[in-house]
């Protein structure tokens, strides 16, 4: 079924309940994931042998897809960098922290969270789920004045992490520091000086990374409850990582932590 973008002077209309998701890994692990969440299709005609068993599935179930040229994924996406691709799909509403944590494994099992206090940049997002799904994060969260859901350009900038990683929202008033460490996590503040430094430290097993906005950092009164204060060493040439690169540097090395734990309990033969 062939469908023509109806006005080339301003994006489609869509529901309220979809979102716009481009970028070529974006997409595909989207449709990977949840295919049955697909709604409408844009593509360049370069692109499609790579979205050929998508274009299948629109044929199968009848839904719009249309070859269209930059200009229009420029207008549809409203960025220059859609790689040559946009689905329109159906929104997943983030669920409450308390949703999230019964879908992971119960204490004494590890696994790592990451909890975003103020940050709202798409782009750091996208970074953050990218590295988060890279080294197996069971989910990020979102502090409550947070931006409503994931936008687009947070989908394309993870690469496709952003099927692979939950996010839940943390709710206004929310004593979420209190379930947290009900579940057995403990919460790590990631400061720029004064704390531990991260790789000599000892990470537990069930943790929570707190990251804050650029500029503004973690809120004292997360700080301040945290029960642990990590530093990133470096040549203090400049005074911290941003957010994404922190948070890619504390991901790697409690992988490398966990992976060497799983080593030394493995028996040798």
């Amino acid at each position: 079924m062939n469908e023509q973008v109806p006005d080339r002077t301003a994006p489609p209309r869509r529901n309220a309940d979809e979102m716009r998701v481009y970028g070529i890994n974006a997409c595909l692990a989207l449709f990977a994931k949840r295919p049955h969440d697909l709604r409408k299709v844009y593509l360049l005609e370069s692109r499609i042998p790579q979205f050929k068993a998508v274009l299948a599935w629109c044929v199968q179930k009848k839904l719009g897809y249309r070859v269209v040229g930059n200009t229009d994924l420029e207008k549809l996406t409203a960025s220059q960098h859609h790689e040559g691709v946009c689905f329109e799909a159906r929104k997943i509403p983030l669920p409450s922290l308390t949703a999230l944590l019964q879908r992971l494994p119960r204490a004494p099992q590890p696994a790592l969270l990451a909890w975003l206090d103020g940050v709202g940049n798409p782009h750091n997002i996208g970074a953050v789920l990218r590295s988060a799904a890279n080294f197996g994060a069971a989910g990020v969260l979102l502090s409550a004045d947070a931006a409503p859901g994931l936008s687009g350009a947070a989908c394309r900038v993870a690469e496709g992490g952003a099927e692979a990683v939950p996010m839940a929202r943390i709710a206004p008033g929310e004593d979420a520091l209190g379930t947290l460490r009900n579940a057995g996590f403990t919460l790590a503040a990631t400061v720029p000086h004064e704390g531990e430094a991260l790789f000599a430290s000892r990470l537990p097993p069930r943790l929570v990374f707190a990251l804050g906005a650029e500029g503004e950092g973690l809120s004292r009164a997360l700080i301040d409850r945290a029960d642990l204060h990590l530093s990133i060493p470096g040549t203090g040439a400049v005074e911290s990582l941003n957010v994404a690169a922190s948070a890619a540097v504390l991901f790697g090395e409690y992988w490398r932590q966990r992976q060497h734990a799983a080593g030394a309990r493995t028996p040798r033969r």
